[in-house]
């Protein structure tokens, strides 16, 4: 069992030192709000949660959970440190930084005087790069130590919902563990294996991503789901209805796969689908901001590419894939399309290889390119195989992915620039000539 010290007696933090107490563990809850540690000690919580005073009560009557404002002495006592301090946003919007510095500045001050490792945690709500610019500065100032080798350095996120926090903490649907050394690292992995949850170790930027990212999702399903049954109400529809149907559906609409940064969406379906919903709720005086703000999105990363591929010069591109997306010859409405008309606009010769739209022009089906309303001599634009297509071209842009040109793709951007749209490698990310999309 592990020694810890939770700093910050708040919401996430009395939960997590409740029920690591009642796991076992020998906690040290330290605030310094008197009133707070007064209320620990009593064995009463100091929050309204459901199942926590009785947790509370229970820890510290058998001795595992205490509290004080004695930063030095819950140092002293313990071989790591949870940071749960709150991150208030600034008047800018930008997360609020001041308690995590401040308590790193005392915690690095009483590990000064430490001669045993010990691991420091934040588990406050931080963007990417905040402890590394904030929290370990403070913590290597006031030690004289160093991060990573006299004393470690994670960050643990925490996904609670309040009022179902304790059963949230049992039953975790997410457990992401970053840290910059193998002890903190191990120790937060076995702090929590017998959780049912996969652990996902990463760097502390990305376990800081993570945290933002599902709290940001959860927003957005919120807001759309309100979008969705304001404009199904104007119909005369029921919108709780509506959402529950779709959410029955784990093979495409509640799957992962769509959940997959890359380029923008195309076909014959969703642009312009998301056009008439977004139609039909304006034709009902319905505020739909979040179908607004898909079709500006798509749009946008349709131009982000275009501007990655001229900031690197390009000349002559070589296009994997120009259909919607990869097994057609479909191309109504491809982004991988518009994409290429753009770059033929700025003057970059364009090649095209896509193993289904050649075969149909070369049958001559009478569908051969259906859909292609920009791109100039589509089919004169064509090679008949990759290897022919990296000869001719001075760059490489990969819009489809096709498993028996990766290896040709990987071999190529050693030599010149590869922009890649939809990720022929999950080991690569961008670095010299190879230039992922969104890695």
């Amino acid at each position: 069992m592990a020694s810890i010290s939770v700093f910050g007696i708040g919401y996430v933090g009395v939960v997590a030192a409740a029920c690591l107490a009642r796991d076992g563990h020998d906690v040290v809850a330290v605030d310094i709000d008197e009133a707070k540690v007064d209320a620990i000690s009593k064995g009463q919580s100091p929050i309204v949660e459901n199942g926590l005073p009785e947790l509370i009560a229970s820890a510290v009557r058998s001795g595992r959970l205490t509290a004080t404002t004695s930063v030095s002495d819950a140092i002293a006592e313990t071989e790591a440190s949870f940071i749960c301090v709150g991150t208030p946003s600034a008047p800018n919007g930008a997360v609020g930084t001041t308690y995590v510095k401040s308590v790193c500045d005392s915690i690095g001050s009483a590990l000064s005087s430490k001669a045993a490792f010990h691991s420091v945690v934040v588990r406050s709500t931080t963007v990417p790069g905040t402890t590394d610019s904030v929290a370990i500065p403070a913590l290597e100032a006031a030690s004289n130590k160093v991060a990573g080798k006299d004393f470690g350095v994670g960050y643990f996120p925490e996904f609670l919902r309040e009022s179902t926090a304790i059963e949230d903490y049992d039953n975790p649907g997410l457990i992401v563990v970053g840290a910059m050394d193998d002890t903190t690292a191990n120790f937060l992995t076995q702090l929590n294996a017998h959780l049912p949850c996969d652990i996902h170790t990463v760097d502390i930027p990305t376990a800081e991503m993570v945290k933002y990212t599902s709290n940001t999702w959860r927003a957005v399903k919120v807001s759309f789901a309100n979008e969705i049954g304001n404009v199904a109400k104007s119909a005369g529809l029921d919108g709780q209805r509506v959402m529950q149907i779709l959410c029955s559906d784990h093979k495409v609409n509640m799957s992962p796969y769509f959940m997959r940064p890359g380029f923008a969406f195309g076909g014959s379906c969703l642009p312009k689908d998301v056009r008439a919903l977004r139609h039909f709720a304006k034709a009902r005086d319905v505020q739909v901001p979040i179908l607004d703000a898909v079709l500006e999105a798509n749009e946008a990363q349709i131009a982000r590419a275009r501007t990655m591929i001229k900031e690197a010069g390009v000349k002559s591109a070589g296009m994997i894939g120009i259909s919607f997306k990869p097994g057609t010859d479909d191309l109504r409405e491809s982004p991988l399309a518009e994409l290429a008309a753009r770059l033929i606009e700025d003057g970059i010769a364009i090649s095209i290889y896509d193993p289904y739209v050649h075969a149909a022009y070369a049958q001559n089906l009478s569908a051969a390119g259906r859909g292609n309303d920009v791109v100039p001599d589509l089919g004169k634009r064509l090679i008949d195989g990759v290897d022919a297509l990296i000869d001719g071209a001075d760059s490489l842009i990969v819009g489809n992915f096709y498993s028996d040109t990766v290896d040709q793709i990987l071999t190529a951007a050693e030599n010149k620039p590869v922009i890649d749209l939809t990720r022929i490698s999950k080991t690569r990310i961008s670095d010299g000539h190879y230039n992922g999309i969104c890695w």
